[in-house]
This record gives structure tokens, sequence and C-alpha cells, in this order.
């Protein structure tokens, strides 16, 4: 499921790392947008739609749509498809607005 070839998506293949989502393990490289990665693992759902509740995919890829707006190290609304992955980052499905600290 790993997107080899688009026009946004690049970023160069450093090591593998670890990182977590909704508590599962995963895999994906360093420096990639965390939602690449988690597209690689086959996750299809980002979010959801805060009024209808529907279920929102990876889209712009540059960080304007909100679609991906995630929870990344307990800090919510995180735009995975810009923010970089590390090693040991935990991801979480993100409801609604999120709960500010």
């Amino acid at each position: 499921m790993r997107i080899e070839q688009h026009p946004i998506l690049t970023f160069e293949k450093k090591k593998e790392v670890e990182f977590t989502f909704d508590g599962k393990k995963m895999k994906g490289y360093e420096g990639e947008p965390i939602a690449s990665a988690l597209h690689a693992n086959g996750v299809m759902v980002l979010s959801y739609s805060k009024n209808s509740h529907r279920a929102r995919g990876f889209y712009c890829a540059i960080g304007n749509c909100s679609s991906c707006l995630m929870t990344v190290n307990g800090e919510p609304n995180v735009r995975v498809c810009t923010e970089k992955l590390r090693e040991g980052m935990v991801v979480e499905t993100q409801r609604d607005r999120g709960d500010l600290k």
C-alpha cells in the first residue's frame, strides 16, 4: 500500500522506524509524512468530519484541508500529512476537535 510515485509525497527513505497507531505497532521510514506511513500500513481513515462524523482519508497532502488531523504524542490537531515520522511516535485517531490540554 506504499505510495511510491507522487508529485508531493517525496522523501528520502532513511532508516525504518517503529511507531504506534491506536495501540498497534507499525513501521515506516524516518522523515516520511505520518499519513504516508499510515497509508503504507493499510490505514485509510485518518479522521472523521466534525458535523456528520463521516470517515476522512488522505486527501491534499500539503496541510490545507484538515482531513488528517490526529493526536500525535498527546498533541491534538496535528496535520499528519506534513508532520514527519520519528522513532517511537504515538499516533491516535482524533474525534471532533481533539482534547485540548
